[in-house]
């Protein structure tokens, strides 16, 4: 995956992610109180765009990793 597709699947893949991790810690932290909603949104557009930047980063060596271990396994 090169150029854009590899941007825009980063940016999707982490909100997935960062969406439901970030409500599930702010539930578990706090509770179902009425600032949960916002705090959880909070929580969340902060940790996207860290989360982007990172998987961005990380994506490509994750891949690579994938592949070897797959081979590893698949030669065994």
């Amino acid at each position: 995956m090169e150029g854009k597709a590899r941007i825009i699947f980063s940016v999707l893949a982490t909100g997935i992610v960062v969406f439901v991790v970030s409500c599930v810690v702010t539930f578990s932290n706090i509770g179902l109180r009425s600032d949960c909603i916002a705090r959880w949104l909070s929580a969340f557009f902060i940790g996207w765009p860290i989360a982007s930047v990172t998987g961005l980063i990380a994506f490509p060596y994750v891949r690579r990793a994938t592949t070897g271990i797959v081979a590893l396994i698949e030669g065994a």
